[in-house]
């Protein structure tokens, strides 16, 4: 399976080298590295080459890698829009994978929302987060980005003697500027995996 995603991430990475390399630099944005950009992905310092990705000098070869030479391949150098939030369902196209992105990427958060709570600033420390105080509803939120330009607006409610808890996870509105729709659900679902790695210490 590596190798099939390493074909498609050689495909997307050829893609974006041809759109030129200051272009692509302004568009991730990052800083440049010999003929390499750095950036923040996934909360992990990430190197991106024209024949190969790594985080913190480890190659690699799976779905991350997958989504990071997408966004290299399709991200714009606009300004930031996140309002008005728009939920996945909201997206142009999401039908088909709506079922599949309430259980990987707000679900699987469920039962982590208080273990969540009590490390959010570790969790700020380590991955790009921003506090949210202008939420309306919840009980604690934060914007997290797994990448550059990719904006996870997430609400969290505490479990009380009538509710059960419950996350959303929301996007910005110039959310598929950047991925296709297919794209941003795996990332809100690898973003949850690494909330769900850090908070346990697995």
């Amino acid at each position: 399976m590596n190798d099939q995603y390493l074909l498609i991430q050689k495909e997307h990475l050829e893609a974006a080298w041809s759109r030129g390399e200051e272009m692509l630099e302004q568009a991730l944005p990052a800083t440049r590295k010999k003929d390499c950009f750095c950036f923040q992905a996934f909360g992990e310092e990430c190197e991106l080459c024209p024949e190969k990705i790594s985080f913190g000098g480890k190659l690699i070869t799976g779905a991350e890698g997958i989504l990071i030479s997408l966004y290299a391949r399709d991200v714009l150098d606009e300004p930031p829009e996140l309002h008005p939030l728009q939920s996945f369902k909201e997206l142009p196209d999401s039908g088909p994978y709506q079922a599949a992105f309430v259980a990987r990427s707000e679900q699987v958060l469920v039962s982590h929302v208080l273990e969540i709570q009590r490390q959010q600033e570790a969790i700020a420390r380590r991955f790009s987060v921003s506090i949210n105080h202008d939420a309306v509803s919840g009980d604690f939120s934060f914007t997290l980005h797994p990448l550059p330009r990719i904006n996870l607006y997430y609400i969290f409610y505490l479990p009380d003697e009538e509710f059960p808890a419950a996350v959303t996870c929301l996007f910005a509105a110039d959310a598929t500027s950047h991925l296709t729709v297919d794209g941003l659900a795996d990332v809100a679902e690898y973003t949850g995996k690494r909330i769900i790695s850090f908070v346990t210490g697995s």
